[in-house]
């Protein structure tokens, strides 16, 4: 089956068994803005609860945060959202649909990748077990060629980009024959920069309003308050700040479902370091942050690191991890060594010190930040993306299954009567107000077993139990396991130690 039709399965699939819903729906929507429905919220809210641990509990030097979406316009103009908060637009005059001209160039450099992949691919399927994939790569003429084409072209995006030459990334996706995905034609525009920041009014009266801005990122709200916290902390460098919140980006080009949206949410943590460490700091954090995602066991191949072309202005080194969704490799999560420009920033435009004071130096000094930052949705997409599976049967029917890590997934325990009559619900139920208080358990008595379990299946449930009419007898249960669909009986009394462990958040933390 093709990646896209994957993808939109995916898509249907979130709506139909209540992780996600299009906003507003009944009013047609709202674009680029979603919903988390029952099973979503308890998915997404797991997610974080990983992050914030994994950030919280596991560092002593870390301490969290929760600082307003609002705040004074100014921080917008120090920390240069104001003036560079851009995106390169562009548009097609027959479709009249707005693009981002990078991400079209980058589609571009992604379209390259996948030639050589089906190259690789056929040649696989024609030299069998002997193949030697990274020989055809350095010797077949027809790689060499598109790896060349690829090649130039990320040369000369990377120029255009950090010169931000917006007629030069023009001429790229005319020279590249670029189209319009909706008119198929190359009929397109000059390039120009749009700002994405929200904009409203903040006051009582409609005279002495004035204007602020919705965030674009969390990051700011940590340094503003990064001497407030070491302060009151009594924090000693170096130390981290971490902080879960919602972010805003009037983003114009949003696509792929939830990847890109206009409302979304960030787990950022920034670590303040003596200047000078930062970049031994760096790749310390690169590799915690890789530990952190492989843990979820959806395989290292799935993951890789992309280092930034094109630096931000605060930055003097930048990363991606990238994980492997069914529309290609994209960003996760960044990690950026932001120097010392933020704090620099606030303190020339509050006109107030916000210096750290080394007691071992016996100096003050403005800290450098090392930043790790990573979108919930798009860290929500990615579980979604890994976790669906199709599997036929041995009796021909398909079985559609999300495959969740088990302290993650919504639900953890179903608990299913195997009739509505003679005790069973009663006897169901009693099992549920004893392990409900050590993780979310679920009880279902609508239609056949089978029908039952894969209704759990489609929402990721690990463990399903069963209770018949031996269970009144002897007190045992059937305990279903969701990935290999086997069976066993064990005692009600057993049902906490064999579940708790595998469903806690703790299982996923001690793989970091």
């Amino acid at each position: 089956m093709a990646q896209e039709d994957v993808f939109k399965k995916i898509v249907s699939h979130c709506k139909e068994y209540g992780f996600v819903f299009p906003s507003s729906e009944v009013y047609d929507g709202l674009a680029a803005v979603y919903d988390y429905g029952q099973n979503g919220v308890e998915l997404k809210n797991n997610i974080k609860e990983y992050w914030w641990k994994s950030m919280v509990l596991m560092h002593d030097n870390i301490v969290g945060i929760d600082s307003a979406i609002f705040m004074h316009p100014t921080i917008w103009k120090a920390s240069g959202h104001v003036d560079a908060f851009n995106d390169p637009l562009i548009d097609n005059r027959d479709s009249k649909k707005r693009y981002r001209a990078d991400v079209l160039i980058e589609d571009q450099m992604a379209k390259y990748d996948e030639k050589i992949e089906k190259e690789v691919a056929k040649a696989r399927k024609r030299f069998g077990e002997s193949f030697d994939e990274a020989q055809y790569l350095s010797t077949s003429p027809r790689v060499k060629e598109i790896a060349d084409k690829r090649d130039a072209l990320h040369e000369r995006f990377q120029k255009a980009m950090n010169d931000m030459n917006l007629e030069e990334l023009r001429q790229i996706i005319l020279d590249e024959e670029i189209v319009c995905p909706i008119s198929g034609t190359k009929n397109w525009t000059e390039v120009r920069q749009f700002n994405l920041m929200f904009a409203t009014e903040f006051g009582s009266t409609a005279e002495g309003a004035s204007k602020v801005y919705l965030r674009p990122e969390t990051a700011q709200g940590i340094f503003v308050n990064y001497l407030n916290v070491q302060k009151t902390g009594r924090m000693k460098l170096p130390f981290g700040i971490a902080q879960i919140g919602k972010a805003f980006r009037n983003e114009i080009v949003a696509r792929q479902f939830i990847f890109r949206m206009r409302e979304f949410e960030q787990m950022e943590m920034q670590f303040f370091v003596q200047p000078g460490t930062e970049l031994e700091w760096f790749p310390k954090w690169k590799e915690t942050r890789m530990r952190w995602h492989q843990a979820l066991g959806f395989g290292a191949e799935n993951y890789r690191f992309h280092d930034h072309d094109k630096l931000a202005h605060y930055a003097n080194a930048a990363t991606d991890i990238e994980f492997r969704m069914p529309f290609g490799f994209k960003e996760v999560e960044g990690i950026h060594s932001r120097t010392n420009f933020d704090l620099s920033q606030h303190e020339k435009f509050s006109g107030r010190s916000i210096k750290y004071f080394d007691p071992q130096t016996n100096e003050s000094y403005t800290p450098y930040v090392i930043e790790t930052s990573i979108g919930v949705d798009r860290m929500f997409l990615s579980v979604m993306c890994h976790s669906y599976t199709e599997e036929q049967l041995e009796n021909g029917e398909t079985r559609v299954v999300l495959k969740l890590p088990a302290a993650l997934a919504p639900v953890k325990l179903a608990v299913l009567p195997l009739v509505k009559k003679d005790g069973l619900p009663e006897k169901a139920q009693e099992i549920i107000n004893d392990l409900k208080f050590h993780f979310n358990c679920k009880y279902d008595e609508k239609d056949t077993v089978g029908k039952r379990y894969r209704r759990q299946d489609a929402i990721g449930t690990p463990y399903c139990v069963t209770v018949d009419y031996d269970t009144l007898k002897d007190d045992s249960v059937t305990i279903r396991f969701r990935d290999t669909m086997e069976q066993e009986r064990v005692k009600i009394s057993d049902l906490r130690s064999i579940i708790e462990d595998k469903v806690s958040i703790a299982s996923l933390l001690k793989k970091n």
